[in-house]
This record gives structure tokens, sequence and C-alpha cells, in this order.
């Protein structure tokens, strides 16, 4: 389990908001370069690492963003204005510490609003608003800021690093989706399939699903199975009829998320994986959800169609920079990927 959490630190670590995911990229090629016959990147970002075998052509994706900021402008006061990347709520960001990502090297930041001893009593009751923040670099002016390199454009992240909490449970930003990076990895280490496999690390899932549409489009796999993490109903503030998963009972196979206008997993898919995690004592759960989706839509409907299943763990506060997940949970999603992989062309008969 110190190996598992290990990868996930360093990963959960490393910054890469969407469409910069250069330096997560780097640390998976090192961690797949081993397992595979070659490692690329294509046209849009994309880390591809193809194993060559036989049919069927099985596809693992797991997006390699985070959610985070982006520079807009540097006020005449030398405060930088941002727009966010991804899907934050608001009041995640007030008073975070972030690292703005210049070209001349990281920079320290903090993002600041009014303070509420200044605020009306109305203002006090309203959450304060991502466009009315702004980031603090301690700059005095727009000049001095950008000649630390800080120009529209600069991507930012939250300045936040991985931490054991009690038992096996850890905490860090960007669990979502380096979890599901870690599952990528761990199932090329473990599995002992002859299938082909294309171990992608797609990009810009956060704001549209894009990198996993068109490396799908370019691989044309016969399977796949995407990664990522899902929400549990396992803490206040969240009912079981929001969510009946559970994080500590092992991984997550989605039959289905956003209400069906994502991904429906095929039955066969299903009963796949579901068999699979029965036939070697994995624990598991089933997840139909009416949130969000996942880098399995824009697979699924690749071409003439793929059979996609998404195998996911169960996090808690998602979307922020203090995510929790269970190490158990990862090991037996990534041996549930790792066996599935073996199984596969006993499932999935080539034509």
């Amino acid at each position: 389990m110190k190996e598992i959490a290990s990868l996930l630190e360093r990963l959960s670590n490393a910054h890469g908001i969407s469409g910069r995911e250069g330096s997560v990229q780097k640390l998976v090629e090192e961690e797949i370069a081993p397992l595979v016959d070659v490692v690329r990147i294509d046209s849009l970002g994309n880390l591809i690492g193809i194993k060559r075998g036989e049919a069927p052509s099985i596809m693992i994706a797991a997006h390699s963003d985070e959610i985070g900021l982006m520079a807009k402008y540097v006020d005449e006061k030398g405060f930088v204005r941002f727009v966010k990347i991804g899907g934050w709520f608001d009041q995640t960001l007030l008073n975070q510490r972030v690292i703005l990502h210049s070209k001349k090297g990281p920079v320290v930041g903090v993002i600041g609003s009014k303070p509420p001893h200044v605020m009306k009593d109305e203002d006090k009751k309203k959450p304060v608003d991502a466009k009315d923040m702004f980031i603090d670099v301690g700059g005095k002016s727009e000049a001095e800021v950008e000649e630390m390199g800080i120009i529209p454009g600069t991507p930012i992240s939250i300045d936040r690093t991985f931490s054991p909490l009690g038992g096996d449970r850890v905490t860090g930003k960007a669990f979502d989706n380096r979890a599901g990076l870690v599952l990528m990895i761990e199932a090329l280490r473990r599995t002992k399939s002859t299938s082909t496999i294309y171990a992608v690390g797609t990009v810009m899932e956060e704001v549209g699903l894009k990198g996993a549409k068109t490396s799908a489009f370019g691989l044309e796999p016969d399977l796949a199975i995407a990664t990522d993490v899902t929400i549990p109903g396992d803490h206040p503030g969240i009912e079981k009829k929001d969510s009946a998963l559970e994080m500590g009972k092992g991984p997550v196979i989605t039959v289905a998320d956003a209400s069906g206008r994502g991904l429906i997993a095929s039955q066969d898919v299903i009963d796949w994986l579901v068999e699979t995690a029965e036939e070697f004592n994995i624990p598991y759960q089933l997840d139909v959800s009416g949130g969000g989706t996942t880098d399995a839509t824009s697979i699924q409907l690749t071409r003439a169609g793929v059979k996609v299943g998404l195998i996911s763990i169960a996090t808690r506060y998602i979307h922020s920079p203090v995510e929790v997940l269970s190490l158990e949970d990862l090991d037996k999603s990534a041996e549930l990927i790792a066996r599935a992989l073996d199984t596969a062309s006993r499932h999935f008969k080539p034509s």
C-alpha cells in the first residue's frame, strides 16, 4: 500500500490544469514507459502508451487535468484577476493559496476579497463570487507583476499538498483524477493480459471531455475502461438518496450517470466487470447517478460507438483542495481493472 500511496502523492502534488497538463503527463510517462512498447503525445496533448498484443484492443482512459484558474489581466495596483477553468464552487476558492505558473517560474499568491470587517450586513449573508476575488502576489503595480512573468493566460493551480489521515484515508488536491491515473498505471503493472492495451492520460476532461474524444477516435479500441472519482453519500450534508455509495466499500462500477444523458453502459460491459469482480473476490458497488459524467461518455460515442465501462473511486469533497479517499479502495479498483483486462478476451470474442 505504501507504493500506491507514494504514487498518488506524487501525482496529486503535481500541477496541471486543463489544457496545461504537461508536468503531470511527464510523471505518467516515467511510470508507464517500462510497461508498454511505445509512448507518444498526440496533437491535443493526450499521453498514449501502447502495449501491443492480440484482439480485443482495450483503451484505459484517465484524465490528467485538474480544475484550476487562469490569469485574465493584472490591474494597475498589481492584483491578478482570473477566470475559473473547470467546475469550482466559488466559496472553495476564497482565501486559498495558489501557484501561478509563469514562464519565469512558479509564483505564490493568495486569493483575497473584501474583508468582512468592511462588509455591510446584507453582504455578509451572500456568498462571495469568484468575479469579485483577486490574487495578491505581493506586487505593487501592473508592471511589477508582469515582470514576474504573469500575463493573461498564465495557468494557476491550488497550492495544497498530499497528507495522510486516519486509517487508510488520505487527503489532497486533484484526486480528481490523479487517482484514476494511479488505477491506470497500477492496472498496467498487474495485468497478465495478452490483448493490445492503450493507456491514455487524457487532457481537458474537466472542460468538455475533449481528450477522450480525440484519442478514442484515433485509436479505435474494441473496448474501453474509463477511470475517475465519484461522490459517496457517507458524510454530513449528503443523503443516501443523493448517493448510495460509501468509501471503503470497494470500486464503483457505473451503470448510468447524468440521469442517462451521459454514460449508459451496455449490459455486456456491466456483466464483464461484475463477473470479474466476483470471480476474484473483489468487493464492488454499482452506481446510478443523476450528476455529472466522465470521459466514458465521449469514448462511448466515438466513431460507430465503443463498448465502455467506468470504474471510479468513491471520493469525498471532490472539486476542492481537500479531497479524501481510501487507499484500500484505490488498490481494489486497480486490481479489478487488471483482472478485467485479463478476462476481456473471454467475454468479448474477436469477430
